[in-house]
């Protein structure tokens, strides 16, 4: 398993910018981006047993974390910002 944190930054780099200034004018989409580093970092911690879980448990997070950052990538693909 990778122990590298998935942050948004690094997944998306050539989003940055569409990245903060969605999250400076639509709610919805700073809520995910919000929603996603808070599972981001329960994922990294757990992966790092710095919070060690289930295995289940992780991987829900894991699944939880893609959904969103599919989500993420949904919005920002369709944004012309």
């Amino acid at each position: 398993m990778s122990h590298t944190p998935h942050e948004l930054a690094e997944e998306f780099p050539r989003e940055a910018e569409k990245i903060s200034a969605l999250k400076q004018t639509d709610q919805h989409f700073a809520k995910l981006v919000d929603d996603y580093h808070e599972v981001n970092r329960a994922v990294h911690r757990a992966e790092t047993n710095v919070e060690p879980t289930e295995a289940l448990h992780e991987e829900e997070m894991r699944k939880k974390r893609m959904v969103l950052k599919d989500e993420i990538w949904s919005i920002l693909s369709k944004s012309s910002s």
